[in-house]
Order: structure tokens, then C-alpha cells, then sequence
């Protein structure tokens, strides 16, 4: 990369070097275009404040990194740009009811 930091558009957040991801500091509305590594990509859905958004195309089944760790793995092929969230984003933790082997689990009324 020539040595110079990355261009993002100020409404995206990058937490590590090595993260795949994007974080919205603001409400991002269909059809607005944004600037990631100085490509202007159009954003196909709204994008949440606080959620995450592509920094790179991804593969099927290739992890999540934000802020440096695995967060998940995409479920779908992933666009530049594209909203990441639980209709493509399948976490890789298990929810801590599982680990007690017998016990059920049972909500709070």
C-alpha cells in the first residue's frame, strides 16, 4: 500500500490493522456511497450505527476479525461494503447454557 494508511470515509471505523471489518459511527441509508481503501462502494441495505460492514470481499465459511479477534464466519459469500449481521454472520462461540453437559436451559420468566 505505498507505505500510506488506508482512506476510509469518516463514518467507518477501523479498529485493527488486520480487521476485515468495519464499524458504522453513524446511520448509513441505502444507496449512500461510502469510501473503503479508496474504492467508492454504494451501499446495497441501511447500515446500522455500531454495525459491521465489509471491508473486503469475503468467501463462504472465511472469519470475522474486528478488532483484531474472530468473531464468526460468514454464511454467504460477502461484498465490499456489504451489511455484516446475524443474516450472514454465524458466530463461532457457544452460548454458555451448552458447556453443563445435563443441565437445561431455562429462561427467566
Amino acid at each position: 500500500m505505498n507505505g500510506t494508511a488506508p482512506r476510509f470515509d469518516a463514518r467507518l471505523i477501523l479498529l485493527a490493522p488486520e480487521d476485515n471489518c468495519l464499524i458504522a459511527a453513524a446511520l448509513l441509508p441505502a444507496g449512500e456511497t461510502v469510501e473503503i481503501e479508496g474504492e467508492r462502494v454504494t451501499l446495497a441495505k441501511t447500515i446500522e450505527l455500531g454495525h459491521k460492514v465489509a471491508r473486503r470481499a469475503l468467501a463462504k465459511e472465511e472469519k470475522v476479525v474486528r478488532h483484531g479477534a474472530s468473531i464468526g464466519h460468514v454464511s454467504a459469500p460477502v461484498r465490499r461494503g456489504e451489511h455484516l449481521h446475524t443474516h450472514n454472520l454465524e458466530s463461532d462461540y457457544l452460548p454458555t447454557y451448552t458447556h453443563d453437559a445435563g443441565h437445561e436451559f431455562v429462561p427467566h420468566k
